[in-house]
């Protein structure tokens, strides 16, 4: 039986987990606190364990201040893991600001405000030859969408001219990462076929809840919060031709408008 150990149980490697049972798999995943097949993160002879069985491994940890948590405790373990498949989700961010160009995997890196996930790239994709890292835009899916700021009321439309994005359906980050598990190790970005301004976004969620668009406003107007303000500071599109050919990945929602559709 295949057996997958997953560093990190948030959102999207939660959604993979699923997946992956519903497929038979063994799955271990590996979080703070311990549960029912949970490791704590600090029980490291349980998680020792784990690498040194399991025959895939995927982290989905970000860094903590300037430093990869997993790697600074169980780097060595799982440079010397006898694991048929190891994976990384990372960032697009590590890319930095493109003024609105194309980034693909050979764009340079370690140029934006992502300094510290620039970094864990790196040291992930250094630790082992049969990494396969996973940049990822802006995820999105059931429960966490534009859908659900229409529906309480944070939504913004900002004035920004030119600002475009790129994200992807958390679905199809399982489908790149399962793909994956039969193609060639390396880096792999992940996103939709239709980076947009997050305008669009915002006012296709309203129309799918026959809501009224909000006003559009500059970032002063809608006092948003340093995190967010962040996520306009940058302004890229990002392509997936290397997963399309590399892993045959076909993203299920090409675009926002189908996404946002299947979440409702």
């Amino acid at each position: 039986m295949p057996h997958m150990l997953i560093l990190g149980l948030g959102y999207t490697a939660a959604r993979l987990e699923a997946c992956l049972r519903g497929e038979g798999w063994r799955v271990t995943g590996v979080r703070r606190s311990a549960d029912a097949d949970i490791l704590a993160f600090d029980d490291a002879s349980a998680v020792r364990a784990a690498i040194a069985s399991a025959t895939h491994i995927l982290s989905s940890v970000p860094p903590e201040g300037d430093a990869d948590p997993v790697l600074a405790r169980y780097g060595a373990a799982l440079a010397a893991a006898p694991a048929l498949w190891t994976g990384y989700l990372s960032s697009t961010g590590v890319y930095g600001d493109a003024a609105g160009a194309w980034v693909d995997e050979a764009s340079l890196v370690g140029q934006g405000r992502r300094t510290a996930r620039a970094a864990a790239d790196a040291d992930w994709g250094a630790l082992r030859a049969d990494m396969r890292r996973f940049r990822l835009p802006g995820i999105y899916g059931p429960g966490r969408s534009a859908l659900e700021r229409v529906r309480v009321g944070r939504a913004h439309r900002i004035a920004l001219a030119g600002q475009v994005f790129s994200r992807v359906h958390v679905d199809d980050i399982v489908g790149g990462v399962i793909a994956s598990f039969d193609g060639p190790p390396g880096v792999y970005n992940l996103a939709d076929d239709l980076p947009c301004a997050q305008n669009d976004v915002i006012e296709a969620a309203c129309d799918l809840l026959a809501q009224p668009w909000p006003p559009l406003q500059t970032m002063e107007e809608a006092a948003l919060s340093p995190m967010a303000r962040g996520f306009y500071a940058e302004n890229r599109r990002v392509a997936s031709g290397r997963a399309k050919r590399l892993l045959s990945w076909t993203p299920r929602y090409p675009t926002y408008r189908e996404g946002l559709a299947a979440c409702l």
